[in-house]
């Protein structure tokens, strides 16, 4: 059986620094994304290259934890992160492009791929439910940016929301 590819892209109103920040600041996940439930960080240390930890999420009613580890970070464009769970391995690929036009922002592109067991139940259960898998891991990749954008917009505190023709407010 061939690998499973779920690709979502998302345009996020905020600099690039500002979303690899909230992407990567496994501390605060739990609080910026209402899929992940807790996270416990294994390695100590600032994100990057060989970063480890246990996330615990909901998706399709149950819940899971799964050891994640970093296997490629280019700050503040790039990183890979991997995982190995029940015989298959997934690897979550984030992009993040700076826009240039004059709204600025910044273009996620999040990469999810799932490689199967090479035998088994596992691997059965896998071609199963794979299309029904794919939407959900979609489903749950665009939540997730949802989330993220929702935290990296927002105004700063104190600060009122621009109204049509007016500065923002300190």
């Amino acid at each position: 059986m061939a690998d499973t590819q779920v690709v979502v892209e998302r345009w996020i109103g905020a600099p690039v620094e500002k979303v690899w920040e909230a992407l990567t600041d496994l501390e605060s996940a739990p609080r910026v994304l209402s899929g992940v439930q807790s996270i416990e960080v294994l390695t100590p240390g600032p994100f990057g290259e060989g970063t480890r930890w246990r996330e615990t999420r909901k998706m399709l009613g149950r819940t899971a934890t799964e050891e994640m580890y970093v296997t490629a970070s280019e700050e503040p464009s790039r990183c890979v992160v991997e995982s190995d769970a029940q015989g298959a391995h997934y690897v979550s690929e984030f992009t993040l492009s700076p826009e240039t036009d004059e709204e600025g922002g910044t273009t996620v592109r999040m990469a999810f791929t799932a490689t199967p067991p090479s035998g088994g139940v596992a691997k059965v259960l896998l071609k199963l439910f794979g299309g029904l898998g794919a939407k959900a891991v979609r489903q749950a990749i665009e939540r997730d940016l949802a989330d993220v954008a929702a935290h990296v917009e927002r105004p700063a505190p104190g600060v009122e929301p621009e109204g049509p023709g007016q500065p923002p407010k300190p």
